[in-house]
């Protein structure tokens, strides 16, 4: 794969106890706010238009939003490089990237959390399942998501804990009944999710809700990619690692239904939203298809890996901790 993140992207971090929306360097968050009042005082370039306040203004913010946003991260990078700015721990513009702690892209989804099931046809396979020939869509409540190194619990009613990375659309525009040749304009950028499931609750209840929308288990992030900066979505390795030990490994142009066939048909009757997110299926190599399976236990580390978003890292914890 390429180096993991590499190109433009936006995080929400913890930033002096606020949830903040940051863009990232290599090795550094640059609090965007902060950046820009600095240049405008250091009469540096700066943004033209209003700079969003967190992520979901940016998501919605439209191309104008974008553009100052990529502005200011653009002259900070400057800064960086030439030596004006530092990153520093406790610095109010610019931190370590190793030293911040990650949250959620979008710490509490306001809307909805679309999820396509068996999108990769050795997935449905591997679970005894006919390829679908229109798309299995469910969901996850919002109180599902986590950021990037939060914990999973794996909770007492589950005894058979599964993992499943997935490549996530971040929809960018209102819309309703999108035809597939304009889906792309409706799309803000990408992100990753890992889908965590139940796998006794999820045949124990039939419909997939309950098994998949604990508490926890939509691990989402690190950050979110615009479309600009990943412009072939249907070109991308997909892995998945448990304790350093490949189990998933594949291309997003596995998928059955594209990005843009999946956009047509959800949004047909149905308004998207900005915010709006579509965790696109996962590929073969979930630990219910090993023989005997592979289920997460406490204590395992679950890295989910899309080519250039980066790596979505989490562990597997006990309740209470």
């Amino acid at each position: 794969m390429t180096r993991p993140g590499a190109g433009l992207r936006f995080a929400t971090v913890l930033w002096d106890g606020q949830a903040t929306l940051v863009g990232v360097l290599d090795g550094a968050v640059v609090h965007l706010g902060a950046a820009a009042r600095a240049l405008r005082r250091g009469r540096k370039a700066a943004a033209t238009g209003a700079l969003p306040a967190d992520m979901l203004g940016l998501i919605g913010g439209g191309p104008s939003g974008l553009r100052a946003a990529k502005a200011v991260l653009q002259a900070a990078a400057r800064c960086l490089s030439d030596g004006t700015w530092r990153a520093r721990p406790r610095d109010p513009v610019v931190r370590p990237l190793d030293r911040a702690r990650t949250l959620s892209p979008i710490p509490r989804p306001p809307r909805n959390i679309f999820c396509v099931g068996r999108n990769y046809a050795e997935h449905a396979k591997e679970r005894g399942a006919d390829v679908p020939t229109v798309p299995v869509f469910f969901t996850k409540p919002p109180s599902a998501v986590v950021g990037h190194e939060a914990g999973v619990i794996c909770w007492p009613a589950t005894q058979n804990l599964d993992y499943e990375a997935e490549l996530v659309v971040v929809i960018g525009r209102r819309g309703r009944d999108i035809p597939r040749a304009r889906a792309y304009e409706y799309v803000f950028g990408y992100t990753i999710m890992n889908d965590i499931t139940a796998r006794d609750l999820q045949k124990k209840h039939t419909q997939w809700f309950k098994g998949k929308g604990l508490d926890t288990f939509a691990p989402l992030g690190p950050w979110i990619v615009p479309k600009s900066a990943l412009p072939a979505p249907h070109a991308l390795r997909i892995a998945l690692r448990v304790n350093g030990e490949p189990r998933q490994e594949a291309t997003t142009a596995d998928m059955i239904f594209r990005i843009e066939e999946l956009i047509e048909v959800l949004s047909a009757g149905m308004t998207l939203e900005p915010g709006d997110l579509i965790a696109t299926g996962t590929p073969s190599g979930v630990g219910a298809g090993f023989v005997p399976p592979l289920w997460l236990a406490p204590g395992d580390v679950v890295e989910a890996e899309v080519e250039g978003i980066g790596i979505l890292r989490n562990r597997i914890v006990a309740p209470g901790r």
